[in-house]
């Protein structure tokens, strides 16, 4: 059994550890069958024209994971040396890992010159399966230390800076009141952050902004809020109780950058339905620098209405509409295969006390 401490194993065959269930051959499995190259055929996936089906199952087995990794990080950057400062090492073993690992598999995977690195069509086949290799290891790992540490499992959860005013807060208590024995990881990231973090399976759920997705994440509406005017203690339409979105015309505007694509579309479509043309003089990317601004007398702004509850000295909040029907919404964001147990307990959570 592997401590906290203890290394991973330098060679950790794919054969029997994380190989991809559709890349799977009957020889890693033991299966009998009589010769290597009837083993292979009899096990190619219809739908699969990767290389690995050609390569002596014999040779399949004794890829290392270092190996493996070594090849996804030259295939990221094309180049030896940045690839060797992102894995920590120098040129040498790594140049040597990829030699090992060409010669392993029997075919060239990069094309090398002087000046430059690029991918072989051998090299750009293996490079798919080797990022769902180095998924599914990830994915095993996690799944062995949830199952060892705690027996109602752990979960990982992505949130966006915006839930931190309200919606985390509850939810995080929520979770702790009915959900004492699953043990939760916040981290806070940005929507497309949490889209990539949900596919390597570095968090289970996140806490986004509405943000398209495609198969197999899953996304939901959990929370939707009013939205609220900020703006300095002595502006003149500080004494209104409900401004209208008329009165922004022309008026200094702190507005969200693209850094916040859906507040900005939602701000932008807003005003354009109705004719305003307020005058942006700064655009930032979170309501925390927009409320500092603001704060210090650079002009209004519009925040979802939780917002309220960073403090700021000389900032108030009046409510404003910005039609019949406009909220700022919050989604839960999933993987519909992700197979950990405990996330279809926080799921109906959410769901359950969605506001």
């Amino acid at each position: 059994m592997r401590t906290a401490s203890a290394p991973w194993p330098r060679c950790s065959p794919l054969s029997r550890f994380c190989l991809p269930g559709r890349l799977r051959r009957p020889w890693m499995s033991g299966t009998p069958a009589t010769t290597g190259r009837e083993k292979a055929r009899s096990a190619i996936n219809s739908g699969l024209n990767s290389f690995l089906d050609l390569i002596d199952p014999e040779k399949v087995s004794m890829i290392e994971f270092g190996q493996v990794r070594a090849f996804v990080a030259v295939a990221d950057e094309l180049n030896f040396g940045r690839a060797a400062k992102r894995l920590n090492m120098t040129q040498p073993p790594l140049s040597r890992q990829i030699q090992i690992l060409e010669a392993t598999l029997a075919v060239k995977l990069l094309e090398r010159t002087s000046r430059s690195v690029r991918l072989t069509a051998a090299g750009r086949a293996f490079l798919s399966e080797a990022r769902t290799m180095l998924q599914q290891r990830e994915h095993a790992v996690k799944a062995a230390r949830q199952a060892a540490s705690l027996a109602g499992g752990a979960l990982s959860i992505g949130f966006v800076g915006a839930t931190t005013y309200g919606y985390l807060p509850w939810l995080a208590t929520r979770v702790r009141d009915e959900l004492p024995d699953i043990e939760i990881t916040f981290e806070e990231l940005t929507s497309r952050q949490q889209l990539d973090a949900l596919r390597s399976g570095r968090i289970d759920l996140g806490l986004v902004r509405p943000i398209e997705t495609e198969k197999p994440i899953r996304s939901a509406s959990v929370f939707r809020e009013g939205l609220a005017l900020a703006l300095p203690l002595d502006h003149p339409l500080a004494v209104r109780r409900r401004p209208e979105l008329s009165h922004l015309e022309g008026q200094p505007f702190i507005m969200y950058s693209s850094g916040g694509p859906y507040m900005r579309a939602l701000l932008t479509a807003a005003f354009d339905a109705n004719g305003i043309r307020p005058q942006v003089v700064q655009s930032m990317s979170q309501a925390q620098a927009i409320l500092s601004l603001v704060s210090a007398g650079l002009g209004l702004a519009i925040v979802p209405d939780e917002t309220r509850n960073a403090c700021f000295d000389n900032v108030v909040f009046r409510p404003i509409r910005l039609g019949p029907s406009v909220f700022a919404e919050l989604h839960a964001i999933w993987r519909s295969d992700n197979r950990n147990t405990a996330l279809p307990r926080l799921r109906e959570l959410a769901f359950r006390t969605a506001r």
